[in-house]
Formats: C-alpha cells, sequence, structure tokens
C-alpha cells in the first residue's frame, strides 16, 4: 500500500488533494499525483488545461489562486463539475488555501478525509473509505 500521507506536494495548482483520487489511490498503476512524473496517468491528467495552464506556469505559481485571473473559465468549469459529482470545490480549497495557509489546509484535510473507523483514506470519487468501506458523512464545501 502506498503512502497516504497529506502534505503540500499532493496539493494539485487547482486545490485538489491528490490523496483522496481515485487514480491515486487505485493499487493497480496508481498516479503520482499532479505534482510528480506523468507515469500512470491519464491523458486527460498529462493533459490538463490548468496544470499546464500558460498563465500559472510563466509566472512560477504554486496555486490558481496567485493567478489575477482567478477564477479562471477552467477553474470555474472544473469546480462546478467537482460540486455536482462529487461536493467538493477547488475554489473553496484554494480560498481556504490562501487565507490560513498549508499546514491548517493539510490538517482539515486530514479531518474529513481520514477514515474515522479505520484511519484509511475516503476517495473524493467514491464517497467511502477505499480500506474499510466506511461511507464519508463529512460535509465538505
Amino acid at each position: 500500500m502506498k503512502n497516504n500521507d497529506f502534505i503540500e506536494l499532493q496539493i494539485a495548482p487547482c486545490g485538489a488533494n491528490c490523496v483522496i483520487c481515485m487514480a491515486y489511490l487505485r493499487t493497480k498503476n496508481s498516479c503520482p499525483g499532479c505534482r510528480l512524473g506523468d507515469n500512470n496517468k491519464a491523458k486527460s491528467c498529462i493533459r490538463c488545461r490548468i496544470k499546464n495552464c500558460l498563465e500559472y506556469s510563466n509566472k512560477n505559481m504554486k496555486y490558481c489562486f496567485e493567478c489575477s485571473n482567478f477564477p479562471c473559465e477552467k477553474i470555474n468549469h472544473l469546480d462546478k463539475r467537482y460540486r455536482k459529482n462529487y461536493s467538493y470545490s477547488m475554489i473553496d480549497s484554494l480560498n481556504y488555501l490562501k487565507e490560513n495557509g498549508i499546514m491548517s489546509f493539510l490538517e482539515r484535510e486530514r479531518d474529513i478525509w481520514k477514515c474515522k473507523k479505520c484511519g484509511g483514506i475516503i476517495c473524493v470519487h467514491r464517497g467511502f473509505c477505499i480500506n474499510c468501506g466506511e461511507i464519508r458523512y463529512a460535509n465538505i464545501g
């Protein structure tokens, strides 16, 4: 089993927490996360319009909230899809990160996504713990 630590390196530029992603959590050909190499990543992730955004890469930013265009059309589109399908908001995550810093953000993520029953990780895409199947009850936004 891979190390599912909530660390800064696993927070994507868009504010997504890679540790809770289905592609990261799968046991076979798991994705290393947005900020790491492209091995085992889906083509859609490699071609991610946010990660490959010229505004983002040209200004050497860590997170999208640092951009003068935040929230841009790309983030708004992703946020709308994740709010609807997974009750997760990249914009809320980025705003929290901006206002409270990375350490507070990581602690909040741990509180939300670590399974209370077994300590495993709740998958944002499935809504339950990948280890024990416990359903997530926390309301996030």
